[in-house]
């Protein structure tokens, strides 16, 4: 008999160990005790036992194993620090990453786009909110509502808000991630696409065409999401955009057709508007269908006052492009513009990650499934951010990489979304959190729920700008807030408060005795909370 340490790696639980004192065990002629919290396994093999036969019995279960110096166990210190590999670079990833070098790990980010920092920064939140914004100036000094001041159209230099948007991404990107990568000891970038070799192995490859393996304890996906093209007959074969292009054109163009009628087609859309373009919307059902249809019908009103042609229900038969530009066929005649945006969803960037080989489960359009805790299907492989099934909002995706991060090094950290609010940045902005009427009914939760119109909230008023309201719905029995939906110029600022209260199972009564400052939109929660008790068109200024 000999006497073998087997280091193990991937362990996560009691649970594995014993799987892997299970695996080593069903040998002829092995006797095997697991120590999960050194990972290791002490083995008493027959002579005929070859440790290749070993080293494979635990990678079977999904584990990675290496052979120590024969009889030597040293201790703890003498594994080095844990081995993390990130495939990703945007906020999920710098979150766990971070996370995950505090928390004693060694980190290995992998990158295959030329820059760091994904969507968000770079062609998704901040180059967006920069161009709604200016938009939103030119459109104030086109047609504010107040009298003496003079209003005119300015004149829109396309090419100079572009530099000067780009230049504001770059500076975030160097502040945010590149720094922080310089500045940051135990953590590694590596460049290149990455895909399983098997469970605890990616193979990377490199633009030189190289590859380069790397082997890892914990696995962390978070390799975003990309613009969801839809199946029409001609579409692929034109000089389409996706947000991407239509965020950094220098030139506005005469008329642009948008496809979709969610968040990125809304957002965009109105700011080229506002900027000048004619603007189309073909939109396959609702404006933001999965919401209270008040909220879109709402903005369709907005969009129509605004200059916009709005089509429901209506997706192109067929695209094509000419010399002329494009032409979409739809059940309502065709649709003749300059440029075409197509922002209908996103999809995770998982096709190239073979995760067959992991044996990683996922989901509708290939998102990764997993559960609270950020666990994949395996037990040492962790997934955050717009690659899962969780939702596509970028605070999400870092909440998500520093639980994940604090979960493989060990710990114990789940992500509850019960209290989730969401804001698509139109003007008036829509803002969402907990549960609408109809997901209430779903779940069988018996509701009440109120509607105040801005005309009731003294700063709407005071504003001259009164589109817009505010919907709460509260649990019938209880009063408790479940959820609230609001349409209204600063909705993105308003609905943190009710995420709050939802968040610290407050009743509408409560809501309703709350000091709210005066003259402030979020004066409207109050307004409305007391609308469930009282008529408050019956009530004086900043009534208590």
């Amino acid at each position: 008999m000999s006497s073998l340490v087997l280091q193990v790696t991937g362990m996560t639980c009691q649970h594995c160990a014993d799987s892997v004192e299970a695996a080593l065990n069903a040998l002829p002629g092995v006797r095997a005790t697991v120590d999960y919290a050194q990972a290791v396994a002490r083995v008493e093999a027959g002579a005929g036992v070859d440790t290749t036969r070993l080293l494979q019995a635990i990678e079977s279960r999904g584990y990675g194993a290496s052979l120590r110096e024969s009889g030597r166990e040293g201790d703890a210190a003498d594994r080095g620090p844990l081995e993390v590999a990130i495939v990703g670079t945007g906020s999920g990833a710098f979150a766990a990453a971070i996370k995950a070098v505090e928390n004693g790990a060694r980190v290995t980010l992998i990158e295959g786009a030329d820059v760091i920092g994904g969507t968000c920064v770079n062609i998704g939140c901040v180059p967006s909110k920069i161009m709604i914004r200016a938009a939103r100036v030119a459109h104030l000094q086109a047609r504010h509502p107040f009298e003496g001041l003079s209003r005119c159209m300015p004149t829109v230099d396309r090419a100079a808000l572009v530099r000067q948007q780009q230049a504001r991404v770059e500076e975030l990107r160097r502040a945010k991630y590149e720094r922080i990568l310089e500045t940051t000891p135990g953590v590694e970038l590596v460049r290149g696409w990455a895909r399983f070799d098997d469970p605890h192995r990616l193979l990377v490859r490199q633009a030189d065409g190289s590859e380069r393996a790397i082997r890892a304890d914990r696995i962390l996906l978070a390799s975003g999401a990309r613009p969801a093209i839809p199946d029409i007959p001609g579409l692929k074969e034109t000089p389409y955009w996706t947000s991407t292009e239509a965020l950094v054109t220098e030139t506005l163009p005469d008329h642009l057709a948008v496809i979709g009628g969610s968040v990125v087609a809304l957002e965009l859309a109105q700011a080229f508007l506002r900027l000048g373009t004619r603007v189309t919307i073909l939109a396959r059902s609702t404006f933001l269908s999965r919401e209270d249809p008040a909220l879109g019908e709402g903005l369709v009103r907005v969009f129509e006052e605004e200059g916009a042609r709005v089509l429901l229900h209506t997706v192109p038969d067929a695209v094509r492009h000419d010399a002329d530009g494009f032409v979409l066929a739809t059940r309502m005649g065709e649709v003749r513009c300059d440029r075409l945006l197509v922002a209908t969803g996103r999809v995770p960037n998982t096709a190239g990650l073979a995760l067959d080989r992991a044996g990683v489960a996922t989901g509708r359009g290939g998102a990764i499934v997993v559960d609270d805790h950020m666990r994949t299907s395996v037990d040492h492989i962790y997934a955050a951010g717009d690659c899962t099934d969780q939702p596509q909002y970028v605070y999400v995706a870092a909440a998500a990489g520093t639980r994940a991060a604090i979960n493989l090094t060990g710990g114990d950290a789940a992500l509850d979304l019960t209290a989730m609010p969401a804001v698509v940045f139109t003007d008036p902005a829509v803002a969402t959190v907990g549960l609408d009427e109809a997901r209430a009914g779903e779940q069988g939760i018996a509701t009440r729920a109120r509607s105040l119109d801005l005309d009731q909230v003294p700063r709407a008023l005071a504003n001259f700008d009164t589109r817009g309201f505010i919907k709460l719905v509260a649990e019938k029995d209880s009063g408790r807030l479940l959820g609230a939906q609001v349409l209204a110029d600063g909705a993105g600022e308003i609905i943190q408060s009710a995420a709050l209260a939802i968040r610290n199972r407050m009743t509408v009564e409560d809501l309703a005795g709350q000091l709210f400052p005066y003259l402030t939109q979020v004066e409207g929660l109050k307004l409305c909370a007391q609308t469930f008790s009282r008529d408050v068109s019956r009530l004086s200024c900043c009534a208590g």
